[in-house]
């Protein structure tokens, strides 16, 4: 069994939940995924490796996920939340483009450092730090130019 997979039955003990061959079959498929996915996108790859998986039960397991650390929304994208998985990963930014959808990560690293002195200034303790930049990606701001 590999550290997220113990990691989430600990979870699900705590919570007093199995972990089922399905929530089992779930989050190594989201751990095989390599890029960012919605719910729908999670359900259709699941029912790739098994037909014996709802789409209820991917909904109800996502947020399990969230809250036991081992993925987390990432970037709302045509009127649907996004997720990606974070166990074993640096927390990073998201550059999202207004006009192609298109998103781009930078590590935060140096930011989280000044985000948990000003914390520490100010006695508050930080449960999670996301960043999302909004703006035009180079390609995009080069069409807009070039179509002027």
């Amino acid at each position: 069994m590999q550290n997220h997979e113990h990691m989430f039955e600990a979870f699900l003990v705590k919570k007093e939940l199995k972990f089922t061959l399905p929530r089992k079959l779930i989050l190594s498929t989201v751990f095989a995924l390599h890029e960012h996915f919605d719910a729908e996108q999670l359900y259709d790859e699941v029912r790739k490796a098994s037909r014996n998986v709802s789409r209820a039960t991917v909904y109800r397991t996502i947020p399990l996920l969230v809250e036991a650390g081992l993925i987390q929304k990432s970037v709302r994208s045509e009127a649907r939340d996004t997720y990606e998985h974070i166990y074993g990963h640096p927390r990073h930014a998201h550059w999202v483009c207004r006009e192609c959808g298109g998103v781009l990560e930078t590590d935060m690293q140096e930011i989280c450092k000044q985000l948990q002195k000003r914390a520490a200034v100010q006695n508050f303790e930080i449960a999670e730090i996301s960043l999302e930049i909004k703006g035009l990606c180079w390609k995009c701001r080069n069409n807009a130019t070039e179509s002027q």
